[in-house]
């Protein structure tokens, strides 16, 4: 297979069993159940971190948080991490981010050449977790229930105006990219932040959705006696009971968070649109995935910051018609294979391999390529961020999801059996072995001790750097792309020779 362009589009906060294509769903995605139809898709894909910068870390360097430092919203990315970018910049790619990805720290590209667009979250230490002082709320950056209650309808948003953005950028770069008959290969990630919260969405989208029924979630709220620790500990952390959360709300929230989903399908369809029209589609791989779910009222609970299924299980749709044939697995994947896949289907040839980096993820190219996967594949999870007392850790492998934490009881539930995580199986008796056997599996992974310390450590210093650089002249480190008038009819520019250029196909000569 020859070097392909690569796009990867990114959604955030997508939980794949809202999506048509994982299950039954009114979510209007047309695009997206296109590309599901003639694409791979996993039924089983998982972020390895419920929450958006670590998981965004994971992805692009293919190591999990833990071993990157990368533990929450406010963790720095070092410059010395291998990234995709990296890897695939090395291989000859011109390499482009337009979006979100969340990076912390004054490097802004890690290996993109270029990078169109601001962030929308801060690359600054302030969104730091205080794990010395767990009882605390940190009100002015923690979730709330304000995007539960003022879910609807607004002509615009924070968000609408970062994805109108990101979204005219990546087709520029499209255009741009075929009118320069750049002679290397690209590699394009196109990151939105929909349908992340708030839950508001423009009235066309709203309006999507007049004459259908939303459903309510699957599991409505618990008792607080039914919750195990980190779910209380979640409502605390999110203000969740500081709200009377209405039927209504749940209803009004649900549809405008399935609107958004259908403004995101409207702009993958212009992106795909553009990739046919300017004769990229034949070249291109195009992969489609988000950085975690959100549970949208599952359990009574909001967002994400958990392991069960509608918090962390995303869609992963690889799409590349005459390449990859349409298929459907069951084989578990993760963010963490996205890096070697995307490094192994970029590579120049068949006498190069990856290079050896100590990835966590494993290539998914042979069963793309149509291989059976024989081995039993496992997925890890971490969560190290506000609302934990400790590292909480999950291993998923076969039918069976185990969540371990040192304050908390175990988790344990077979999904198959029983798919919305009612019936914690790690007490019974019966699974007593089993339950001890993934405990030790836990520690042999993981030095939870040791975790809790790095992580508290980091914290701490954190904290105090933070403080210190609000004081006196501050120096930020959110991005600020610098926009060319190159596009456009310039003092020195021949009139003819610039219109003809920016004309795609070119007129006859």
């Amino acid at each position: 297979m020859s070097q392909p362009n690569l796009l990867v589009i990114m959604a955030d906060q997508l939980a794949a069993p809202a999506l048509p294509c994982y299950g039954p769903s009114v979510v209007k995605a047309p695009h997206l159940h296109r590309l599901a139809a003639e694409g791979f898709l996993f039924r089983n894909a998982y972020c390895n971190s419920p929450l958006c910068a670590p998981s965004r870390a994971s992805m692009i360097s293919g190591r999990l948080p833990s071993r990157i430092g990368a533990y929450d919203n406010a963790s720095p990315f070092a410059s010395s991490v291998a990234t995709i970018a990296h890897g695939l910049r090395a291989r000859g790619y011109w390499t482009c981010l337009a979006g979100k990805m969340h990076f912390v720290g004054p490097d802004q590209l890690h290996g993109f050449e270029d990078r169109l667009t601001p962030d929308i979250y801060p690359a600054d230490f302030g969104w730091t977790p205080d794990w010395d002082h767990p009882e605390e709320r940190i009100d002015w950056w923690y979730h709330n229930m304000l995007s539960v209650k003022e879910a609807g309808i607004a002509a615009a948003t924070n968000q609408l105006d970062f994805d109108d953005e990101v979204g005219f950028h990546a087709l520029r770069f499209l255009k741009d990219y075929r009118r320069a008959a750049d002679p290397r290969p690209f590699f394009l990630v196109v990151s939105f932040t929909h349908p992340h919260d708030p839950y508001a969405t423009r009235e066309a989208y709203w309006r999507r959705y007049d004459d259908t029924p939303i459903p309510p979630p699957r599991v409505g709220p618990l008792p607080p006696e039914r919750m195990d620790p980190h779910s209380r500990r979640l409502r605390r952390v999110a203000a969740m009971d500081e709200a009377a959360i209405t039927a209504d709300d749940v209803r009004r929230a649900r549809r405008a968070y399935f609107a958004s989903i259908s403004y995101l399908d409207d702009r993958i369809g212009e992106l795909m649109a553009t990739l046919a029209d300017f004769g990229l589609a034949d070249d291109t791989v195009t992969l489609f995935t988000s950085d975690h779910g959100d549970l949208l009222g599952e359990r009574g609970l909001w967002y994400k910051m958990c392991f069960f299924e509608w918090a962390v299980r995303i869609p992963l749709i690889v799409h590349a018609p005459g390449r990859l044939a349409p298929r459907r697995v069951a084989t578990l994947a993760s963010l963490l294979d996205l890096m070697p896949t995307l490094l192994e289907l970029g590579q120049p040839g068949p006498e190069t391999s990856p290079p050896a980096l100590g990835l966590d993820g494993t290539s998914l190219v042979s069963l793309l390529e149509g291989a059976d996967e024989q081995r039993e594949r496992t997925v890890l999870g971490e969560y190290l961020a506000e609302g934990a007392l400790a590292p909480i850790l999950m291993i998923r492998r076969g039918p069976h999801k185990f969540v371990w934490s040192a304050p908390d009881p175990p988790l344990l539930f077979d999904l198959e059996a029983d798919p919305d995580e009612l019936t914690n199986l790690a007490a019974a008796p019966e699974h007593a072995r089993q339950v001890a056997a993934l405990t030790a599996e836990v520690h042999e992974r993981w030095d939870p001790d040791a975790l809790l310390r790095a992580v508290l450590e980091s914290q701490r210093a954190r904290r105090l750097t933070f403080q210190a650089l609000a004081q006196g002249r501050r120096t930020v480190w959110d991005y600020q792309p610098s926009l060319h008038a190159r596009h456009y009819v310039t003092g020195a520019t021949d009139l003819n020779d610039l219109e003809r250029r920016r004309r795609f196909p070119p007129p006859p000569e």
